[in-house]
């Protein structure tokens, strides 16, 4: 992963890079790997609002001083609670993918003061069941978790030393008060990265899984997300009118070079 890291970011010509740090277990892997490998070029971010719990802040804190992380923080409140008096009648849901959006907002501008890339914190989990939020926390420059599901997370978190308030802590991304991500999905996430694993890597269909134990239920949830939330994984698809059309036949490689 750091070898990754290194040559992804470096081939693009930048040497530094940003992290938003929620005091949560993906970023803060990620912001350990990142450290190991960039040292003083990493910056962390810490973008709370009226809506995050303090103990996810004091949790970010004590990483920083953990790994000796440089940080600093740019709250979304006033960004959040402006919008918010605009449109009184916002669910949870909006409000989340707004504060979302915001965060990663405030992250990419803090990224071009710095010329840095910003990294991403969404693992595959996430991303499979399209749990995440379009242009928020799903956008980065490079992401160097996102093969990895949610249970080898908490345990590359123990390998990496992460601090163990984050490892122990359940799930959740803070979104408004009380949000968890387990209960959002309806299941553990052991639970779901079994069955993941089983239809994503091992390709088994569904009748086996269901003949080895896995739920229907939380099966055909599963798969509904996988395909219902494609779109969140790929590039906007452009229509072809012309003879080469980008993410068509006009393929070219991220890091080309003349």
């Amino acid at each position: 992963m750091q070898r990754f890291l290194d040559n992804e970011v470096r081939k693009t010509g930048f040497n530094r890079v940003v992290v938003g740090l929620s005091g949560g277990l993906d970023s803060a892997v990620v912001a350990v790997l990142a450290q190991k490998t960039f040292k003083d070029e990493l910056l962390c971010v810490k973008m709370p609002s009226h809506y995050s719990s303090q103990s996810s802040l004091d949790d970010a804190d004590e990483l920083c001083r953990d790994f000796n992380l440089r940080s600093e923080t740019a709250s979304i409140e006033p960004l959040l609670k402006a919008y918010e008096e605009l449109n009184p009648n916002m669910d949870n849901l909006r409000k989340g993918n707004f504060s979302s959006r915001m965060r990663m907002s405030t992250l990419f501008d803090i990224s071009a003061r710095e010329s840095a890339l910003v990294l991403g914190t969404s693992n595959k989990s996430e991303l499979m069941l399209g749990y995440g939020t379009l242009y928020g926390d799903l956008s980065s420059a490079l992401n160097p978790i996102g093969d990895l599901y949610k249970s080898e997370i908490f345990e590359l978190a123990e390998y990496l030393g992460v601090t163990k308030a984050i490892i122990k802590k359940p799930p959740s991304a803070d979104l408004w008060d009380g949000q968890s991500d387990e209960a959002d999905l309806g299941y553990t996430y052991a639970q779901l990265d079994e069955a993941l694993k089983l239809y994503v890597e091992d390709r088994i269909s569904q009748e086996d899984m269901v003949k080895q134990g896995i739920d229907k239920k939380m099966l055909d949830m599963i798969i509904g997300r996988i395909f219902r939330n494609q779109f969140k994984r790929k590039m906007p698809v452009i229509a072809k009118l012309t003879s080469r059309t980008i993410n068509h036949d006009f393929n070219y490689p991220r890091d080309i070079t003349l």
